[in-house]
Order: structure tokens, then C-alpha cells, then sequence
């Protein structure tokens, strides 16, 4: 049984999955975080290797890019965040999050092995990273702007290397992408709640529900809930509908809004709040 699997299997409703800016604040805190998430009651991890351009994610999360990048995040930066939670025990799965740039372009620090052409489209240049994220313990990579019908390639060489290919499918998606996914997937499906970039909002879309019903139509595996989910309520509306919520946003501010001794106390006693570990305090 692999960690999604494990994760899923008997496990009380909603799952929550943190993702986290790998570099954000700074590198060297980034370890520290994804822990205290850990801690907090996260039952997995979405690690986002920082990039220029997010066309996918909103200004809170954009931000936390150009932040990472400044202070000297990479890809790295993210395995070896994978990496501490392995070293500290933990089984939670882990995806690595991402646009296919970095990716494309990554090497490892020792050098490695040549990534070979493209003569297979992106599959074969993703090669070094499906390595690393195999050695570093990630479980799963998503790639956001790769279509489903360019994906086969890279989801194949993903998968020589004991890597899921998670995919993303929006409100918008139509059944025959759905179905086009369902052939494909693997993990867990990670659905976008919403039309549009990520970014917390105070209510849920009204037609989640439909939405979600679609999609189980097509599909048997555990599907996840992200954009813009913020809160325990949010969160415990989505496990009426799935397996997990993703929420990205609103621990970004979190962190972005905490003093620098304090991020880590604030993280995992977020996280504590949005599992339902702690009573929410605020007012």
C-alpha cells in the first residue's frame, strides 16, 4: 500500500493537505514549517517549488513566489523539505506541486545524469527530477499547466520512478476530460473548487456539490478540494462531498502575517484549528 493509499484507508473525514511555498519565508525556515504542519495535524503535504510566473495562483501565493525566489529558493529547496519530513518519520504523503519549467530545467546539485532531448515531449527531461523526488520520499507530483492530453509521456516516466502523476480538473472540465483523466490518475484527484486563480474566500461555490458528482460518476479515487478554502467550516463542508481539503492560501497569509519567532507556533496552532484538534480561539 502506498502513503496515499495509507493516508485514505479508514482515515475520519476531511484529510487535511497544507501546501507551503518551499522557500517561503525564507529556505531556511521552510523545513521548520512544513513540520510544525505536521504536528498541527496535517495527514499529508503539497510542497510548491517556487516559480516566476504562477499563472494559477493569486496575489497571496504569487507573493510567497517572488519572496522564495528572492531569498534563493529552487526546486531544491522543496526536496529537501520532502526529505526532513522523511528523516523525522513521518509517512504522511507528500506531493511536490509545480509548474513544468523548474522542473524541466532541473539538475541535481551533484551534477547527475544528462536529462537526455525531448524526443518523447516532457517526458524524458523530467527524468532527474522523478529521481530526486523518488529519493527525497514525495509521493506524487502535480503538474499544473501540463494538459491531461500532453501528460502521458511524463506521467510515464513519473511512474518508472514510483511517482503519481496527480491531476487537477476544474468546474469547467468537460466529461470527456474527466473521463480522459480518470484513465490516467493516480493518488487522488485534486479538484479545483473554483473558476479561477487560488485564493481564500469566505463561502464555498454553490455548484461544488455538482461538481463533485460529476466527477465521481468517472472516477474511484480519493478526490481532494482546494481554492479557497480558509476555515474548520469550510473544511468540514468539503468532507461532506471528499477525502480531503487542500487549503494554500489562508495558511500563507498565516505565515506571512506572524512574527518571524512565531511562524511556527502559528502554522501548527492553525492547523490545529482547521483539523478540528483546537477550538478556534479568535472570536
Amino acid at each position: 500500500m502506498n502513503r496515499y493509499a495509507a493516508a485514505f484507508a479508514g482515515a475520519d473525514r476531511p484529510l487535511v493537505f497544507p501546501y507551503l511555498t518551499a522557500g517561503f519565508p525564507t529556505p531556511a525556515q521552510t523545513n521548520e514549517l512544513v513540520l510544525a504542519a505536521l504536528r498541527g495535524g496535517a495527514a499529508g503535504l503539497e510542497i510548491g517549488a517556487p516559480f516566476s510566473d504562477p499563472l494559477a495562483d493569486g496575489p497571496t501565493i504569487q507573493r510567497a513566489n517572488t519572496a522564495a525566489l528572492a531569498a534563493g529558493a529552487t526546486v531544491e529547496t522543496a526536496l529537501d523539505a520532502a526529505r526532513a519530513v522523511r528523516a523525522g518519520g513521518s509517512d504522511a504523503p507528500i506531493t511536490l506541486m509545480g509548474y513544468l519549467n523548474p522542473f524541466l530545467a532541473y539538475q541535481p546539485s551533484d551534477g547527475g545524469a544528462d536529462s537526455g532531448t525531448p524526443a518523447d515531449g516532457v517526458g524524458l527531461p523530467l527524468q532527474p527530477i522523478a529521481a530526486a523526488a523518488a529519493e527525497a520520499g514525495v509521493d506524487g507530483m502535480i503538474l499544473v499547466d501540463l494538459p491531461v492530453e500532453e501528460s502521458d509521456p511524463a506521467r510515464e516516466t513519473l511512474a518508472a520512478s514510483g511517482i503519481d502523476l496527480v491531476y487537477l480538473l476544474a468546474p469547467t472540465s468537460t466529461p470527456e476530460r474527466i473521463a480522459a483523466v480518470a484513465q490516467r490518475a493516480a493518488g487522488f484527484l485534486y479538484l479545483v473548487s473554483v473558476t479561477g486563480v487560488t485564493g481564500a474566500r469566505n463561502e464555498l461555490a454553490p455548484d461544488l456539490r455538482e461538481f463533485v458528482g460529476r466527477v465521481r460518476e468517472q472516477v474511484d479515487l480519493p478526490l481532494a478540494v482546494g481554492f479557497g478554502i480558509r476555515n474548520r467550516a469550510q473544511v468540514e463542508t468539503v468532507g461532506q462531498l471528499c477525502e480531503a481539503a487542500v487549503i494554500g492560501s489562508a495558511l500563507t497569509t498565516t505565515i506571512a502575517e506572524a512574527p518571524p519567532s512565531g511562524r511556527v507556533q502559528a502554522v501548527e496552532r492553525y492547523l490545529e484549528v482547521v483539523t478540528g484538534r483546537r477550538r478556534d480561539e479568535s472570536g
